[in-house]
C-alpha cells in the first residue's frame, strides 16, 4: 500500500521532477508534487512524495532525514491527514479596498 511523506525544507528552485528524482533513490515513488502558491506559482518550500510501499517509506525517511538537497537541509516524516477546513472563504469585512476616506491621497 502506498505511503505518503511529507518534504519540508526544499529550496524555492526545487522542481517536482527533482524531488521525484531524489526520492526514487529510496524505492519506487508514486507521485511527487511541490507545492506552489496558487497566487504567484512560485513553490511554498515544501511537497508531497508517495512511496509505492510503507518498506520503501520508511527506508526513504531513513535515508533523506536531514539530508541537503539543493543545499537545503531535508525535513522528511510521514504525511499526517489533510483536516478538513471549515468556513469559507470571503473578507469578513476586513481590510480591502478604499472606503472613500483616503481618496487622492496617494
Amino acid at each position: 500500500m502506498a505511503q505518503k511523506l511529507f518534504i519540508g525544507g526544499l529550496a524555492f528552485s526545487t522542481s517536482t521532477e527533482r524531488l521525484r528524482e531524489v526520492f526514487a533513490t529510496a524505492g519506487q515513488v508514486e507521485s511527487a508534487a511541490v507545492v506552489t502558491d496558487r497566487d504567484t506559482g512560485h513553490s511554498r518550500g515544501f511537497g508531497f512524495v508517495e512511496m509505492s510501499t510503507a518498506e520503501e517509506a520508511q527506508k526513504a525517511i531513513s535515508a533523506l532525514n536531514g539530508t541537503q538537497m539543493d543545499g537545503r537541509p531535508l525535513t522528511v516524516n510521514e504525511a499526517k491527514p489533510q483536516e478538513p477546513r471549515t468556513g469559507g472563504g470571503g473578507r469578513g469585512g476586513f481590510g480591502g479596498g478604499d472606503r472613500g476616506g483616503n481618496r487622492g491621497r496617494w
